[in-house]
């Protein structure tokens, strides 16, 4: 089981410097366990969170299955969705997403060098 209380500052930290207001959410997980860190004040809590970690969760072992691709590296993810976006990262057995309002898709990478940067250091 992941710690997620040890998580819960320096991600969400991250994710709201590099985001801003328009993160709605923030979900830390593991292969077998997940926790929500953030969730924007004006959103409803009862989002099906568990379906978007149990889809978010079959991508750890394909990951690394892009191998040394001409593309380079595996870095994030980013699901495009009529409302906003949710971008994933995973390093180091450990994963996060957040979701966005619309936002200029050249600043993921921004943020996904932010999350990043937190999950390697668990």
């Amino acid at each position: 089981m992941a710690d997620y209380e040890s998580l819960r500052e320096p991600l969400v930290s991250a994710a709201r410097t590099a985001i801003g207001d328009d993160l709605r959410s923030l979900v830390s997980f593991s292969p077998t366990d997940h926790e929500q860190l953030y969730l924007r004040s004006d959103l409803e809590r009862d989002a099906d969170v568990e379906r978007f970690v149990a889809f978010e969760r079959l991508w750890f072992d394909a990951v690394g299955d892009y191998g040394n691709s001409e593309l380079g590296e595996y870095a994030f993810t980013v699901r495009a969705f009529s409302n906003g976006y949710l971008i994933r990262v995973i390093a180091d057995g450990h994963g996060a997403f957040a979701t966005t309002d619309r936002m200029p898709i050249a600043e993921f990478s921004e943020v996904a060098t932010a999350m990043r940067g937190v999950l390697e250091t668990v």
